[in-house]
């Protein structure tokens, strides 16, 4: 090589990594929403750059970020825990207030015990692996979130997917196995990405009816929303908790606002799972302020639940009621969680910023999380919505749908 010739910097990243660096600079300076920081966020406005917008990204079902009560019993144990444990919960980083808080998830879930992990993705990642060994099998639904996938693809167990809410798909599976192999099916009780349900009744009779056959529920939208005290998927659909879930995991993080995740269930099983969750064992636990939020926040359900879960509701209703009047077409929702159906990707993005010029904050859901060609606006309501603000956010979505698809028409 000549003096002349200039070396060429050789590049230390992986091409997929480069591409994406360049789509996601694109989206940054184009989409001025796109990972914005939050600056303050209160009941049903948050403030990004200075600017108040109406929020529809809260996973705070029942308006409890701010509640003065939670913040109180987050203040308490930081002031008599400080910010964090000694080590992990085996080797002397067990606070008493975790027992606390795991008794007090088993009451409200009306299981014998519970235990709590670090985040709700963990849970699922780390606690399917434990439950299951070679020679088992899971059927794992199609549209479970991601953290269940995860963990069924750790896990020791051939791994079986059914078709989304395909009972009928599930039970022609299910009976085909061999009765002396055991079965795991795991699904969400309400489906983060289109709001749907699940028919927990008919996944209980499949359950009962082929031997070996166990049943594990994410109740991380359930809890706080369905149910007349906000107990989850069992009490929406007036189910015992002898005849119900054998697995009920859930998260710190929607209803009840923190972070972290659970499983609750019969003493053994809870006492298994702690010798044998890598995710339990070998991962730091909650910081003791969100133990303290949690617990709280779990006595504040216990209190004001039903008149928030009322308010919830009534939203709920409302929103989809305006979205059918202005022929927005959406996923088949039964719960506060409801997809907008756009199918293009940069469209979405192109509404949600139009939206977000317009002080409603909406996000765009693309793949992966959500197949291509599915892809969506995402609304979530609250119990402190007003009807007026909800008539506001459907109004603008419609009019800036109409003027990005209707332009993409005559395009």
């Amino acid at each position: 090589m000549s003096n002349s010739e200039t070396k060429q910097p050789v590049s230390r990243l992986f091409p997929e990594v480069e591409s994406f660096a360049k789509k996601a600079l694109k989206y940054k300076s184009k989409y001025s929403f796109y990972f914005e920081e939050v600056e303050q966020q209160e009941k049903c406005h948050i403030t990004i750059a200075n600017q108040n917008k109406l929020n529809f990204c809260t996973y705070s079902y029942l308006g409890l970020i701010n509640h003065p009560g939670i913040i109180n019993g987050a203040l308490k144990a930081l002031i008599k825990y400080g910010c964090g444990t000694h080590g992990v919960r085996l080797l002397g980083g067990n606070l008493s207030i975790y027992a606390e808080l795991e008794n007090a998830l088993a009451k409200f879930c009306q299981r014998e015990s519970a235990m709590v992990l670090s985040s709700g993705f963990l849970t699922n990642q780390t606690v399917i692996r434990a439950l299951v060994r070679p020679g088992d099998v899971i059927y794992c639904e199609a549209r479970n979130h991601a953290s269940i996938i995860d963990g069924c693809k750790l896990a020791s167990a051939e791994v079986k997917t059914f078709k989304h809410s395909n009972i009928e798909a599930l039970e022609k599976s299910l009976q085909a196995e061999n009765d002396v192999r055991r079965k795991l099916i795991i699904a969400d009780a309400v489906f983060s990405m289109d709001g749907d349900i699940l028919d927990l009744p008919a996944y209980l009779k499949l359950r009962d009816s082929v031997n070996n056959t166990y049943l594990m529920v994410d109740e991380a939208h359930s809890i706080g929303v369905l149910g007349e005290n906000g107990k989850g998927i069992e009490e929406h659909f007036n189910i015992s908790p002898e005849q119900g879930i054998d697995i009920k995991m859930g998260t710190l993080s929607k209803a009840i606002p923190g972070n972290g995740g659970y499983i609750a269930g019969n003493k053994a099983l809870i006492e298994y799972l702690r010798f044998h969750v890598r995710g339990y064992i070998f991962t730091a636990a909650l910081a003791p302020t969100t133990a303290g939020a949690s617990l709280a926040a779990l006595k504040v359900i216990e209190d004001e639940g039903k008149q928030r879960i009322e308010k919830l509701w009534r939203n709920v209703k409302h929103l989809r009621l305006r979205l059918a009047e202005h022929g927005i077409a959406t996923t088949a929702s039964r719960s506060p969680i409801t997809g907008v159906l756009i199918g293009d990707e940069e469209l979405a993005f192109e509404i949600a910023q139009r939206c977000f010029d317009q002080d409603l904050f909406v996000m765009p859901v693309a793949y992966p999380a959500v197949p291509r060609r599915s892809e969506r606006i995402r609304l979530n309501v609250h119990c402190d919505h007003t009807l007026e603000q909800i008539d506001i956010a459907v109004t603008i979505l419609s009019d800036v749908m109409q003027g990005v698809l209707g332009h993409k028409k005559a395009s």
